[in-house]
């Protein structure tokens, strides 16, 4: 039986969680927990309690899409009042009062939505991710992060935090781990910031596959090629990967390119053109979303993502 990691945190993670879950026998995702922007970060400094948001994303991805309760998990609340908070939120804040336990809440609303695999916050510690900059400046919390718009030189957490057992248990024995895609300094680095995590890493004898994101991030990632991206990562983790995924644009509607351009952001460039590690993907797609703000983004599509499946043996046989 395959055991399958994921390590990430918030879309690109659930991307390839909706996908792979269909074939893989056992699947785990450990989603990072430093997230402290909108109804995640709302909760979080009023109960003190890792971000529900990306957790509960995740969720909902490894979730049955037909079901009634992912839909109730799914849906934000549009009174202005509420804050803008998802009920799948106020439902795992709900559940970690009742249990004493954010690790158990995300356990207990994963049975209630039957999801095909596990999801594990990567710690059960209330941290905030400190980055300093380039220019010397140290700035606190995710959100400012990328808004600020200058060049990440270190990340660090504001205080120590230990990973849960279960996750250094899966990733110890897992035979594939992924990394990524995702945002590379709130999304994907947090993780290995986790003490035990980055051990855990190196100690596995698994595959170590990253997945580059598809397009560069403004005032995170901004002109960074794929060299750099698998550098920053390579060098948080501590191990060299085995195998590395780039994908093409090719397909993707120019007028959607130009507005990325017109905000700071580019298509990745392939510079590890010699790199035997480097698997090249074609199938970037557009997605229309709505998260009050309605507009295409660029994607992972499925087909790419079975390819990359497909390169990693991981089709196998599909549990539809």
């Amino acid at each position: 039986m395959s055991r399958t990691v994921l390590i990430g945190g918030g879309t690109g993670l659930s991307t390839f969680a909706r996908v792979i879950k269909d074939f893989d026998s056992s699947l785990t995702l450990v989603v990072a927990v430093t997230d402290d922007g909108g109804s995640s970060g709302i909760i979080r400094e009023a109960m003190l309690i890792p971000p529900p948001g990306d957790v509960r994303n995740n969720i909902i991805a490894l979730a049955d899409d037909e079901e009634l309760l992912t839909k109730v998990f799914s849906y934000r609340f549009r009174a202005p009042a509420m804050d803008g908070h998802s009920i799948g939120n106020i439902i795992i804040a709900g559940l970690t009062e009742m249990y004493g336990s954010f690790p158990e809440a995300v356990v207990a609303a994963s049975n209630m939505l039957s999801i095909k695999g596990r999801v594990l916050p990567v710690a059960n510690d209330f941290v905030h991710l400190v980055a300093e900059l380039d220019d010397g400046s140290v700035i606190k919390g995710e959100s400012k992060i990328s808004s600020v718009g200058k060049r990440v030189r270190r990340l660090s957490l504001d205080k120590p935090a230990k990973a849960l057992p279960e996750v250094i248990d899966a990733i110890v024995s897992a035979d594939t781990i992924i990394v990524g895609p995702g945002s590379i300094f709130t999304s994907v680095v947090p993780n290995f910031l986790v003490s035990g995590v980055r051990e855990a890493f190196r100690e596995s004898r698994g595959r170590k596959i990253y997945i580059c994101n598809i397009m560069t991030q403004p005032g995170e990632s901004e002109g960074f090629s794929l060299g750099d991206h698998v550098e920053v990562v390579e060098d948080y983790c501590g191990e060299a990967f085995d195998m590395i995924f780039w994908t093409e644009v090719r397909g993707v509607e120019a007028s959607v390119l130009k507005r990325y351009r017109e905000k700071g952001s580019s298509p990745v460039e392939n510079d590890m053109l010699f790199d035997r590690r480097v698997k090249v993907i074609d199938g970037a797609t557009t997605e229309l979303i709505d998260d009050g703000r309605t507009r295409l983004v660029v994607r992972h599509s499925r087909n790419s993502i079975l390819s990359i499946l497909h390169e990693l043996c991981l089709l196998g046989e599909s549990r539809i």
